[in-house]
């Protein structure tokens, strides 16, 4: 197979991927050529111990790295509100956040990515979740009927530096708190104490709000079924306190709302 029939499947993810790195599409554009050219011309070369696409991002990056790149706000393209934020953290943290958040890496490939070992990317990773959860504090509900997971969601909520501005346990209680005070997420089960919906709550709440939701259910086979879209942000129970965290930073910031609240 030849070398431009292995990496085609992958030039468009590593272009977005560039795209977001850089600020600036053409910009990035640039660096993806140059590694394909550098890999032509047998300059580089993909590493045999790597899959086809984590070895293309692990060329590009070596290349952007020794060019000294970093973003510029003259760079970035007007009203890339993203990407202005993703200028106010580290290059490194930068980096791992969007190679997992963004790209859907593992922090074992974002690792060989960045030449890096994996624990240095989960701190990474951390580092960069601090720093978005801090610019773009909001008010949460928390739509849960189990009392002790909702505590123990409100608590991973508080460490990240939020406010829980309500809790609910039903459908209707849950619309009596966001008629009361609008929240900025939502962290919503599916099956609720009276036998109500949460995915009919959070339907509610998105006509009259434009939020971003987090399911955390026991029966995500409810929202995977391909008869509707489906959910961007889907936690299984029993959760990892880490995967919880790690969503909230990525709906916060990937959310057009969001964005455009913090320009």
């Amino acid at each position: 197979m030849s070398l431009l029939a292995r990496l085609a499947p992958h030039l468009p993810y590593v272009r977005r991927y560039a795209r977001a790195l850089t600020g600036d599409q053409a910009r990035g554009d640039n660096y993806v050529r140059v590694a394909l050219e550098a890999l032509a011309a047998g300059e580089r070369q993909l590493p045999e111990d790597m899959t086809p696409r984590v070895a293309l991002y692990h060329v590009f990056h070596t290349i952007w790295s020794s060019t000294g790149a970093r973003l510029d706000d003259t760079t970035v393209e007007a009203g890339d509100d993203a990407a202005r934020r993703l200028m106010r953290i580290s290059p490194r943290s930068r980096q791992a956040f969007l190679l997992t958040a963004l790209e859907g890496f593992t922090p074992s490939e974002a690792a060989q990515i960045l030449g890096v070992d994996a624990q240095s990317v989960e701190r990474l990773i951390a580092e960069a979740q601090a720093d978005i959860d801090a610019e773009l504090a909001t008010d949460v509900l928390i739509i849960e009927d189990e009392a002790i997971i909702s505590a123990d969601i409100e608590s991973l909520v508080k460490e990240l530096g939020h406010r829980v501005t309500g809790t609910a346990t039903t459908h209707d209680e849950a619309l009596d708190v966001v008629a009361r005070h609008r929240p900025g997420l939502v962290l919503a089960d599916i099956q609720l104490a009276d036998g109500s919906s949460g995915i009919d709550a959070v339907k509610d709440i998105l006509k009259t709000l434009d939020v971003p939701v987090i399911f955390i259910t026991a029966f995500p086979e409810r929202l995977l079924t391909g008869e509707r879209p489906e959910p961007t942000f889907l936690i299984t129970k029993p959760f990892q306190p880490e995967t919880v965290k790690a969503a909230i930073s990525q709906a916060l910031f990937f959310h057009p709302s969001r964005q455009k609240q913090a320009a």
